[in-house]
């Protein structure tokens, strides 16, 4: 068994121990005899804090306390000031914050087509949604005379229809400045995002793919549109969109109150049904009622389909020729979509074409009001159904007016065919922005004007 023996050093640890407490008892007896030696002595009357020598009586205190309370309230009172400073900024600041915030609201709903929303006060947004309404784009306007209507120009993805050619300019050309090209571009990007990414208000269904995938519009699938600006108010678009292997067109208008763009309104319109009834008042001109019936064919029969002819007849000079020829038409094409009405009595367009819309007895019908000296093709026949509608608008189309291939081509022998003198050129012809003879309309509109005489009181597009 082991034990531990104790150490001899433990001894001398222990001595050591009491020595230094010893010591430490010692220090404090000498400190506290000299605390006591160096104390004041104090008696009943001993003077209270103040200088040297004085006594202080009850007014002196008095004097003391008031003065510290003044310094108190001073204080106060200059910490109640910067507090209420600090309430009024705070609210200043909510009231800000707030009105932000409203902006913010506001703002989203417009739209940004550049990547992100503007951000308007509610005042700007106000003003730009007054001139949507002050312009002629949901109500028309009555006008004193067709001089007062604002010309549309068209436009494509490459070209531009110009009316106003001054001395510079082409009747068809390629947007030349950089502005122009960037916002015809904008418009149509703001016109496929419209239709690819639909508001719940719009009048639009989703359509689907055929592998059920959802369609999706892109800048080839752009037909055509139209421009015009109205200086005080801003400009107005109509953008159309078609899928080549779908019936159905896509509408869009857009108005930029000299501001940003916003939607008016987004809707389809099928025009698969509708048929019209093309009004030519002729007299005598066989020659060129041939050439007419030639492009008739091309076009109406053999591409568009949806086409009815009626051709009102003044005098007997020329009706058996007349008579002849639209059988010769029945006869090759299998067409009997046709009227011809014989008046025996002087040419008169407007009396024609009264009587034409008239002859019409199937109900409401889209009529084309033509010349026969006009060349038309199967894209204008569209243009004519996006852009008439019943009671609303009245399609008013420039005619290009060629001028005389005599003159014209007069250092050729003999004049190119009639297909190749159809180009849009400066030297070639004028847009005939000043005639209103070729028009678009329903029946109804017609019949409504003629009764009200009030031939300009619907929204024109031109």
């Amino acid at each position: 068994m082991l034990i531990r023996m104790p150490r001899r050093g433990l001894i001398l640890h222990t001595r050591t121990h009491w020595l230094l407490l010893g010591l430490a008892l010692l220090c404090s007896l000498v400190l506290f005899m000299y605390l006591l030696e160096c104390a004041p002595q104090t008696d009943g009357n001993a003077s209270l804090p103040g200088v040297v020598g004085e006594n202080y009586g009850k007014e002196y205190y008095q004097a003391l306390l008031q003065e510290q309370e003044e310094h108190y309230q001073t204080r106060a009172t200059s910490l109640k000031r910067q507090i209420a400073q600090l309430k009024q900024e705070l609210q200043e600041m909510s009231e800000k914050m707030r009105s932000l915030q409203e902006r913010k609201n506001i703002g989203a709903n417009g739209i940004g087509y550049q990547g992100n929303k503007e951000q308007a006060p509610s005042d700007l947004l106000e003003f730009l949604h007054s001139q949507i309404d002050k312009a002629e784009v949901s109500v028309g306007a009555k006008l004193p005379s067709e001089y007062g209507v604002i010309p549309f120009e068209s436009f494509t993805l490459m070209k531009v229809f110009q009316l106003e050619m001054g001395l510079t300019r082409h009747p068809e050309e390629k947007p030349v400045r950089k502005d122009k090209r960037d916002e015809l571009v904008e418009v149509i990007e703001a016109g496929l995002e419209v239709i690819n990414n639909p508001d719940e208000d719009d009048e639009q269904e989703d359509e689907e793919g055929p592998l059920g995938e959802k369609l999706i519009f892109n800048e080839n699938d752009f037909i055509e549109g139209y421009y015009r600006t109205e200086r005080d108010k801003g400009t107005q678009y109509e953008l159309f969109f078609k899928k080549a292997d779908l019936m159905e067109y896509r509408h869009v208008t857009l108005f930029r109150p000299f501001g940003p763009l916003m939607k008016v309104k987004s809707e389809m319109i099928d025009i698969t049904r509708s048929i019209i009834n093309i009004i030519v008042p002729l007299a005598e001109r066989t020659e060129a009622f041939v050439q007419f019936m030639q492009n008739f064919r091309d076009v109406c029969i053999h591409q568009d389909k949806k086409i009815h002819l009626t051709v009102v007849y003044f005098g007997k000079e020329g009706l058996s020729k007349v008579k002849s020829i639209l059988e010769s038409v029945t006869s090759e094409s299998d067409f009997h979509n046709y009227t011809l009405v014989s008046l025996n009595e002087e040419f008169n367009r407007g009396r024609g074409l009264n009587v034409g819309a008239r002859a019409w007895d199937k109900g409401e019908v889209l009529m084309f009001f033509c010349d026969v000296d006009i060349y038309f093709s199967a894209e204008f026949l569209n243009s004519c159904r996006l852009n008439a509608e019943p009671g609303k608008k009245v399609f008013y189309p420039v005619v290009f007016s060629l001028y005389n291939p005599a003159i014209v081509y007069a250092n050729q022998e003999v004049p190119p065919p009639v297909e190749q003198q159809l180009v849009h050129k400066k030297d070639s012809g004028f847009w005939r922005d000043f005639g209103f003879g070729m028009t678009c309309q329903y029946r109804s509109d017609f019949l409504t004007i003629e009764k009200s005489l009030l031939f300009f009181s619907v929204n024109h597009i031109i």
